[in-house]
């Protein structure tokens, strides 16, 4: 359990902008992944992603993390933001954008 839990913070620590999802950006496996890949393609940055569909402990072990029981989940500079319906309006308020460019600026810098 604590092997998943470092796993889950490394990862998260070292992608600014990391989606919990099911399935990949390009064949995401449930609708609500689905639209949250669709906002943030939509905001032009990269971002690193894990599918929890094939990582069943970071699945089972995420939801205790930030207490969010629901995938998909999007952490921006290691931050929980949310999920599908938080997202999107974000997304649709353009505060999405704003918060992605401003992480993927600030790990350019940081390189």
């Amino acid at each position: 359990m604590s092997d998943v839990l470092s796993t889950i913070r490394e990862q998260i620590s070292s992608h600014p902008i990391l989606l919990y999802m099911k399935g990949s950006p390009q064949a995401p496996q449930c609708g609500f992944s689905a639209q949250t890949v669709q906002c943030l393609m939509a905001c032009g940055e990269r971002f690193a992603y894990v599918d929890v569909l094939s990582n069943p402990e970071i699945r089972a072990t995420l939801p205790q993390v930030a207490n969010w029981p629901t995938f998909p989940q999007l952490y921006v500079d290691g931050e929980l933001v949310g999920g599908c319906d938080i997202i999107t309006e974000m997304h649709e308020a353009g505060e999405l954008e704003s918060l992605v460019k401003d992480a993927a600026e600030k790990s350019r810098s940081d390189d």
